[in-house]
């Protein structure tokens, strides 16, 4: 069972960041991950037209439904097959030269320029692939964002920055090894499944980070709200949300982010947030 995809072409922020909110209180098994990514891009770009990307996104998938596979085709043939639509037909690629680009992590930019980072284009490739009723996720891969389609037996891992070459176990000791350090050895948990959240919010973290780096915490703040939209019962987020918003001066709405965070926080970090929220009311009064 899919999210509705909401219909409106044209949206206000205020209808986008509504939207979001729904997601937020959605069963991460229905977000519609390429849609919500769309939403989250449009937060930066209100009153921009989604629906052209939303027709490409469905001509993605329709493309990939006319490759004749039939159901003795294994992962290796649909794996084939979502690279000759994502990667050799439509020309989705890595953006090795400019990298840091802030549109390689907004959907929209990605699908305007045909390349982006591996977590941007992975979502191109985990939708036209569940369009076809396929499992694909995501994997958190130190340092490089893969998928990977699977069946009850086995997966294939590709790699959407490289054109969604597969990776064997080879090639994913030698990634790691160039993330983490020479002594570093493959643990299951860096090539688990990942919530459809949590892609999400990796990419957005891309251009959190980026416009932080860049001195600019009102944008931060404004890209933190997308994150908190669809991932509201996140402590850490509120903290980051609260302290944001009292470095760009709005005090109070940094007070209500630390309301909330008392709400989810345990112990630990409760003290934390109580002594954060004493200093910021002190510069009310």
């Amino acid at each position: 069972m899919r999210a509705a995809v909401v219909e409106i072409g044209i949206m206000r922020r205020g209808e986008i960041l509504n939207a979001l909110e729904g997601v937020g209180r959605q069963p991460d098994e229905i977000i519609d991950l390429a849609e919500v990514a769309l939403l989250l891009a449009a937060l930066d770009r209100p009153d921009t037209d989604l629906g052209p990307y939303r027709r490409h996104l469905a001509t993605l998938a329709s493309n990939l439904a006319d490759i004749p596979l039939t159901e003795r085709d294994g992962l290796d043939a649909r794996a084939a097959a979502l690279t000759q639509i994502v990667a050799e037909q439509h020309g989705y690629i890595g953006d090795r030269r400019t990298y840091d680009d802030l549109q390689n992590a907004s959907l929209m930019g990605v699908i305007d320029r045909r390349k982006g980072l591996p977590v941007a284009l992975g979502i191109l490739y985990i939708h036209a692939a569940r369009a076809q009723g396929w499992r694909a996720v995501g994997i958190n891969f130190p340092g490089h964002f893969l998928i990977a389609i699977e069946d009850e037996d086995e997966r294939v891992i590709l790699d959407p920055f490289e054109g969604g070459t597969q990776v064997d176990l080879p090639r994913l000791q030698l990634m790691l090894k160039a993330a983490l350090g020479a002594d570093a050895e493959l643990q299951p948990e860096y090539y688990a499944s990942m919530t459809n959240r949590g892609v999400l919010l990796r990419l957005q973290n891309n251009i959190k980070k980026r416009v932080l780096d860049a001195g600019d915490h009102r944008r931060g703040a404004s890209v933190l709200e997308g994150m908190l939209a669809i991932a509201p019962e996140l402590p850490d987020l509120w903290r980051e949300a609260a302290e944001l918003r009292a470095e760009i001066g709005e005090l109070r709405s940094a007070l209500q982010a630390l309301d909330r965070l008392l709400q989810l926080a345990d112990d630990s970090q409760r003290s934390e947030a109580m002594a954060l929220r004493r200093n910021i009311a002190t510069r009310i009064n």
